[in-house]
């Protein structure tokens, strides 16, 4: 294999383009706000402009992730042959890719609002503190829920040039979801985060783990259904809820044993939750 090639596959699995669920994790949401912010009908520039920065956003979140935990990732069986740990690629090298994809994601936001440019510079700073925030506190997760729910703020800045209550509504119950899912992924690395001390909701939540998931998925629910309310919605987005509410309970017989393989997979399966969301948005629209 050449160096070019041995590069480029370093790249790909660095930014995580062979694993695309976090980009849907991202996507979805977005997407929820982008229709009601616009009425069900975004222009293409807005649908481009959002759909390629949740793309360049997530791979440089990815990327200045493996950065911080570059020397705690070789101690982890799941992240062990990472670039940086493997030697694929440098730090430097990291840090540049990742300035590459936030500069390309701000040249998008230039076309956008002063408003909408104003507050990038806050989902750059989540983006970049996420990675960081695990030494410091066992909450890491909801920086990262802010951080994926930040662009449904940026949505509504610049279709309506305001962030209403919906906006907020939606920002809340897409940062209690993440901190849902986000803990099943962690529940993982559980046994590894506490050898080596990193910090995480699955460990703060200890026994009652699945309880607090519960709990937090219920309440992403009871959020989403307010916004329904709030925008009289009728019975698709309503069914939507109820499929979504499957999907948790099928997390929850996942997670039960609390198994790695079984966290995993009710981890990816949040994408089908995202998803039946959007389509329930979008059929109002129709």
């Amino acid at each position: 294999m050449s160096e070019l090639t041995e590069k480029l596959t370093a790249i790909k699995q660095i930014t995580r383009m062979d694993k695309p669920i976090g980009t849907y994790l991202l996507l979805w949401p977005t997407y929820w706000a982008l229709w009601i912010a616009s009425d069900g009908w975004p222009t293409l520039h807005m649908l481009l402009v959002f759909t390629l920065g949740v793309f360049l956003m997530r791979s440089a979140g990815c990327v200045i992730n493996d950065f911080a935990d570059r020397k705690i990732d070789g101690a982890v069986k799941r992240t062990q042959n990472r670039p940086l740990v493997t030697g694929a690629l440098s730090s430097s090298e990291a840090l540049q890719l990742f300035a590459t994809f936030v500069l390309f994601s701000f040249g998008l936001v230039l076309t956008l609002s002063n408003y909408t440019i104003i507050l990038s510079f806050v989902a750059v700073l989540l983006a970049a503190s996420y990675p960081f925030m695990k030494r410091v506190t066992h909450f890491p997760q909801v920086v990262l829920g802010a951080a994926f729910s930040w662009g449904m703020i940026m949505v509504f800045a610049q279709e309506q040039g305001q962030i209403p209550d919906v906006a907020w509504l939606l920002f809340t119950a897409n940062v209690l979801w993440t901190v849902a899912y986000d803990t099943m992924y962690a529940m993982v690395d559980r046994d590894d985060d506490l050898r080596i001390g990193v910090k995480s909701t699955a460990i703060i939540f200890g026994n009652n783990d699945k309880r607090i998931i519960l709990f937090l998925q219920l309440m992403t629910l009871a959020l989403l259904f307010t916004v329904g309310d709030i925008l009289a919605f009728g019975w698709p987005y309503q069914l939507s809820l109820v499929v979504a509410a499957g999907f948790f309970s099928y997390q929850q017989i996942l997670i039960a044993g609390r198994e790695r393989e079984r966290c995993f997979q009710a981890f990816l399966n949040n994408h089908y939750v995202g998803l039946v969301v959007f389509i329930g948005v979008t059929v109002e629209y129709l």
